[in-house]
């Protein structure tokens, strides 16, 4: 369900996406957005008037540095999760800071952008959705984070990355894959970002961080397309059993889909 927002252009709420089991998940419980610089003080109404609690931005931390606060930075009604999706170094977190030689361009905060085609760290017949196989593979420990996140956020929990289509889409995907949404139903809704694409874009063109990395490309390049993320889903059965069992081993459990669960659909 789409929501207009002056600030925003790719604002939607996923409930209403119906599961297998003839339930649907609770609108009010999970939206998903571009990112959140232009936010207005009526923009910060509308989603504090839908129970945002929680904010999931999973763009790197040089996104983050480079874009600065929001109109939600420090405000006391919601909780802001920094999330990157890429593999980045931060002295004190995480492992020991590569070697030069070891370094893929995400660790390398200049890089640390989308659309700049970097080498995804899997390869599959998709190339996109290699891409988004890699955030999964390099970033175990964001993803599942973002996912608790929303399992547990007290009120709506709203994932963003820079356009809300990529890094979002790969998130929003799994969480409702594990809450037992429609496939043809999850996957639509990451295509249905195409339907916005043009103002994402201009919108993103506005900002020197984007901007450049933007500049010359076809609007075609930037679009989602159903048959990357069928794509990823049906290689995430194939090979690994699905959504849960390929999180297992990183530290996800069956009480984590559970509570997941109960937080979309009760």
């Amino acid at each position: 369900m789409w929501i207009d927002a002056d600030g925003l252009v790719n604002l939607r709420d996923v409930g209403g996406i119906p599961t297998t089991d003839g339930q649907a998940i609770a609108a009010g419980r999970l939206l998903r957005s571009d990112n959140l610089q232009s936010l207005t003080e009526a923009d910060v109404a509308t989603l504090l008037g839908r129970g945002l609690s929680d904010v999931v931005d999973l763009r790197s931390d040089y996104e983050a540095e480079m874009e600065g606060p929001t109109a939600l930075t420090g405000h006391p009604e919601v909780s802001i999760h920094q999330l990157s999706l890429f593999r980045e170094w931060r002295e004190g977190v995480g492992e020991a800071k590569p070697e030069p030689e070891e370094d893929r361009p995400e660790a390398l905060p200049k890089e640390a952008l989308p659309w700049v085609d970097l080498e995804p760290s899997v390869e599959l017949g998709n190339d996109v959705a290699s891409h988004y196989l890699s955030y999964l593979v390099d970033r175990p420990d964001s993803v599942i984070t973002a996912l608790r996140v929303i399992a547990d956020a007290p009120g709506a929990t709203l994932v963003h990355c820079a356009a809300g289509k990529d890094r979002t889409g790969t998130i929003v995907a799994l969480a409702l894959t594990l809450a037992g949404a429609d496939r043809a139903a999850v996957i639509a809704d990451y295509a249905a970002s195409s339907e916005r694409m043009q103002a994402i874009v201009d919108r993103l063109m506005t900002s020197a961080t984007y901007a450049d990395n933007l500049r010359d490309r076809p609007l075609s390049s930037h679009l989602v397309y159903a048959e990357t993320m069928q794509f990823l889903l049906d290689h995430l059965d194939d090979q690994f059993g699905g959504v849960e069992a390929f999180l297992i081993p990183h530290g996800w459990t069956a009480e984590d889909t559970a509570r997941l669960r109960r937080k979309l659909l009760d």
